[in-house]
């Protein structure tokens, strides 16, 4: 996951664009401009940051759209840096906000495109939850995959990119349009084959350094795992409310995001789920109640009991 490169489209209120473009240029130096098209910062490395409008935002003038550059995992700390500079500029987040992540996609064969909807499909409900998406973005900007398109993915058994764009569209399609109605997807195809990356449009705004980096290396997480798979299968998981934190816990243990480096990114993902993160049922550690910063509740990471079951050694060593 961490060779994949990616962008970041983070929308915010409640700074115009022009002080946003100057918080940017605070975190990454370089120099700020201006012209019709909105603010853009070139930063020490010669990569340009956009700040642009959209209307879909609350804030009218106060309002923007912070457009990353191609960023690598090394620019975290960078990407922190911009939304911790962004929130102190005024910057925050409300209902008409959210964040887009691209990954690359020229790593992205048949099967790897493939494998990601089938892997997302899968645990489409929990990611939903756990990222708290309203119910007015599913509906309009973030629509959960299709089930046509799923069906037609199932059945053609993509071979090459055009038999996914076959399927993504219903036709062939050669010449796709940036605004095509099929982008409004949680997960954006439409975006691969005008732009070549693969776009996740799930996330809630945020303002939030750590939220920003915990929803990054999700979509990076998801990608590499889709890469690496041999098949992925795509039948729907039983969503359970009650268990939501320990199932959306395994998996993220599923995907690579164990041990401390990745601590806090599974405390971010976790903490909208209700449950225990450590057990499957109600049982709670009769030898204390003190919890990880994850969820995890004393000794409960490591041992099964009456009412429930841990994850195997991937709980343990997390």
């Amino acid at each position: 996951m961490k060779t994949l490169r990616f962008g970041i489209e983070i929308e915010t209120v409640g700074a115009s664009r022009q002080k946003l473009a100057h918080a940017i240029q605070s975190a990454v130096g370089g120099h700020v401009s201006g012209d019709y098209r909105g603010w853009q910062v070139t930063d020490t490395q010669g990569r340009i940051w956009r700040v642009v409008s959209d209307a879909s935002l609350s804030g009218g003038e106060y309002s923007g759209e912070i457009v990353s550059p191609i960023l690598t995992y090394q620019d975290m700390d960078a990407l922190q840096q911009v939304v911790r500079a962004a929130r102190e500029a005024g910057a925050r987040a409300d209902a008409s906000t959210g964040i887009h992540i691209h990954v690359d996609g020229s790593r992205f064969d048949a099967k790897g495109v493939t494998n990601l909807v089938k892997m997302v499909h899968k645990q489409e409900r929990l990611l939903e939850t756990a990222l708290g998406v309203s119910a007015a973005r599913l509906a309009r900007y973030c629509r959960p995959i299709d089930g046509a398109f799923l069906q037609r993915l199932e059945a053609r058994r993509p071979r090459t990119l055009q038999d996914v764009n076959e399927a993504w569209y219903g036709r062939r399609n050669s010449m796709p349009n940036r605004y095509d109605s099929s982008r409004y997807h949680g997960l954006n195809l439409n975006s691969l084959f005008f732009r070549g990356t693969i776009e996740f449009r799930y996330f809630n705004g945020s303002v939030h350094a750590g939220e920003v980096k915990a929803y990054v290396q999700l979509v990076l997480a998801l990608a590499a795992r889709a890469l690496a798979s041999k098949a992925a299968s795509s039948k729907r998981r039983d969503f359970n409310p009650a268990t939501a934190k320990y199932d959306f816990r395994v998996f993220l243990l599923h995907l690579g995001l164990i041990g401390e480096e990745f601590k806090t990114a599974r405390l971010h993902l976790l903490k909208k789920l209700e449950g225990s993160a450590a057990w499957k049922g109600q049982r709670r550690d009769r030898r204390g109640s003190g919890g990880g910063e994850d969820g995890s509740t004393g000794s409960e990471g490591t041992q099964g009991g009456a009412g429930g079951s841990a994850p195997t050694e991937a709980l343990a060593a997390a």
